[in-house]
């Protein structure tokens, strides 16, 4: 028997600094390596948010190390699933794919305690995430 793939997804958003961010850091978090992560931006910035970073180091989380990348049609190609936060017609279709489209207030030029309930709604999407991809088809 061969063992299942791992699922790969690709969180892609305009700077790659904050939503995608969490929500990669999240999903390698709580996943582990049952779940292969990548994350991009369409027009990515130089640094991760501070406010997300710092935000992150709250529940545990150290993404300050982080660089935010820039989105290749490859990563779009290697991903199984492929979610949008606010980058629109930036991502490259390829069928085959799924693709999922988040719609999350983007945490840019906001403060900490404002991407805290970014952060927690992107949590628990990727927990619900988790579940949809590790049950049923993969096991």
């Amino acid at each position: 028997m061969s063992e299942p793939k791992t699922p790969s997804v690709l969180f892609v958003c305009v700077h790659n600094a904050g939503r995608s961010q969490m929500a990669a850091a999240f999903l390698t978090h709580l996943a582990g390596d049952r779940v292969e992560v990548r994350s991009a931006g369409s027009a990515p910035a130089e640094h991760v948010n501070p406010a997300v970073a710092e935000a992150m180091a709250e529940v545990g989380i150290d993404i300050s190390a982080e660089t935010p990348k820039v989105l290749t049609a490859e990563a779009v190609q290697d991903s199984d699933v492929v979610i949008t936060m606010g980058c629109g017609d930036a991502c490259p279709y390829f069928p085959g794919k799924t693709y999922l489209d988040w719609k999350l207030e983007d945490p840019a030029g906001q403060g900490v305690a404002a991407v805290r309930p970014i952060r927690d709604e992107i949590r628990a999407r990727i927990e619900n995430l988790i579940s949809e991809l590790t049950s049923g088809d993969h096991g």
